[in-house]
């Protein structure tokens, strides 16, 4: 029996016998539910759950429990207090972390003076062929240690006008005045170093900006240009000299004409086809060779050679085209139809009463014709 039992019975404290081991742990158990029923309130408690079959049950460590004096003992217990702080951590560590949050700076409310003057001139700058504009704006009263300051905003931020996407506004601010902004064209800035100029004359009280407008047609030529000449020159190889090619063309004879030169400038005639200059003479070339005559007939008295014109001298005379031979460029006669290439006409048989090849002195009256060579199939 427990010091409370025994209070209520009417039994006298300390009168009992020693308590075991067993029951102390009963007594402690009792007394701590008591106090956690006063200090806790269940209905609070995320992991009490009561199942259907009216046990209590720890949705934490999955545990079932007779009553609530039962669950409220595992809340206090090891096992309980090491399976809430590993899901602390564990949520700890899934959490992501929040940004800090940012500082902006109050507004200062103050009492504006009205707008600045100001100055703006359109520039052309012809080495890159870009359009640009200069804004001067004035702020006599301004505020002492104030700078002003610009930024472009979008037709989409402003609720004043009825939004272009064409134009955009440059904006211009400084205390005590009012801020004012510029409609300009909706074009791409350069942004590069030197193209966006920026001053602030602390004596005139004067704030310049200059900006330009990007020239991408321009730019994109610069570079074809720079690559063109970054490329290596030709590799040398065989070229004709100047004489021949300034030579003029002639076709063969009996060729096709050749087509009429074109008109000169501003439409008028041609100009003239300078004269054909003929090469200078060669060596002459050597004399064939023909087979020797028969046995028995007389040898033919020798020839002298003919002799070599002077080099640099006039031409030799052309031979005669004997009787009965086409001119060069006509075709052939009747007779001379269908014979293969490389044979002599009828009348070169044996030469009776025709005429010998080019090249071989006429034979001597009463000399026999050389033999004919007959071709066997």
């Amino acid at each position: 029996m427990s010091f409370l039992d025994a209070r209520e019975h009417g039994s006298k404290a300390g009168g009992g016998g020693v308590a075991s081991a067993q029951q102390e742990a009963i007594d402690r158990r009792e007394r701590l539910r008591r106090l956690a029923l006063e200090t806790i309130d269940l209905a609070k408690d995320p992991y009490y759950m009561r199942n259907h079959l009216g046990q209590i049950e720890c949705r934490l460590c999955l545990t079932l429990h007779n009553n609530e004096g039962n669950y409220l003992a595992h809340t206090q217990g090891k096992r309980h207090q090491q399976n809430l702080a590993k899901r602390a951590a564990r949520e700890a560590a899934e959490k992501p972390a929040a940004p800090a949050p940012q500082k902006r700076a109050a507004l200062r409310k103050s009492a504006k003076i009205g707008r600045p003057g100001y100055r703006v001139t359109k520039q052309f700058e012809p080495e890159m062929r870009q359009r640009s504009l200069l804004f001067q704006v004035e702020y006599p009263e301004i505020e002492e240690e104030c700078k002003p300051r610009y930024r472009f905003m979008s037709a989409y931020e402003q609720r004043i006008e009825i939004t272009d996407k064409n134009y955009m506004y440059l904006c211009f601010a400084a205390e005590p005045y009012e801020v004012i902004a510029f409609k300009v064209p909706n074009q791409e800035v350069d942004k590069t170093d030197g193209k966006i100029f920026t001053h602030w004359d602390p004596d005139n009280k004067i704030y310049s900006l200059q900006y330009h407008y990007r020239n991408r047609g321009h730019e994109q030529a610069m570079d074809g240009a720079a690559a063109a000449a970054a490329m290596p020159p030709p590799l040398p190889g065989p070229q004709l000299p100047p004489s021949l090619m300034s030579m003029p063309f002639h076709p063969p004879p009996g060729g096709p004409p050749p087509l009429p030169p074109p008109p000169g400038p501003g439409g008028g005639p041609p100009p003239p086809v300078p004269p054909f200059i003929p090469p200078p003479p060669g060596p002459s070339q050597p004399t064939p060779n023909f087979p020797p005559p028969p046995s028995g007939s007389p040898a033919p008295p020798s020839m002298p050679p003919p002799s070599m014109p002077p080099q640099g001298g006039p031409p030799p005379p052309r031979m005669q085209r004997p009787p009965g031979m086409p001119p060069p460029g006509m075709p052939p006669p009747p007779g001379m139809m269908g014979m293969p290439p490389g044979m002599p006409p009828p009348g070169m048989m044996g030469m009776p009463g025709g005429y010998p090849p080019p090249g071989m002195p006429p034979p001597r009256p009463g000399m026999p014709p050389p033999p004919q060579f007959q071709h066997r199939f």
